[in-house]
């Protein structure tokens, strides 16, 4: 597996919502990606690290979701964003559906 948060494309110093977009567009291969920082709306709110990068939301639609369970489908964002979610996100809202739903 590739550490993408290494790759040229996505250089440590890339907004987190840019490395989010790079991550699942290498994993998922999206026909639609919309990738929100929603870290204003709870500044100064519990997980609010201070740096504008805290909170997410992600509206993705790719094939790999087809036939796949709403759960399978958080899991395979999740599974892709796993160190960004372990040490920079604290919030990632998920909206995630196959082509055509």
């Amino acid at each position: 597996m590739t550490d993408l948060a290494t790759t040229p494309t996505t250089p440590p110093t890339a907004s987190i919502a840019d490395q989010i977009t790079a991550r699942l567009t290498a994993a998922l291969a999206p026909t639609h990606l919309a990738v929100s920082n929603d870290s204003a709306q709870h500044a100064g709110h519990m997980g609010d690290d201070g740096t504008g990068e805290s909170h997410f939301s992600v509206e993705i639609e790719s094939a790999a979701f087809a036939g796949v369970s709403r759960v399978q489908r958080q899991r395979l964002v999740n599974q892709a964003l796993a160190d960004l979610l372990r040490d920079r996100i604290h919030a990632l809202a998920i909206r995630a559906r196959a082509p055509g739903e």
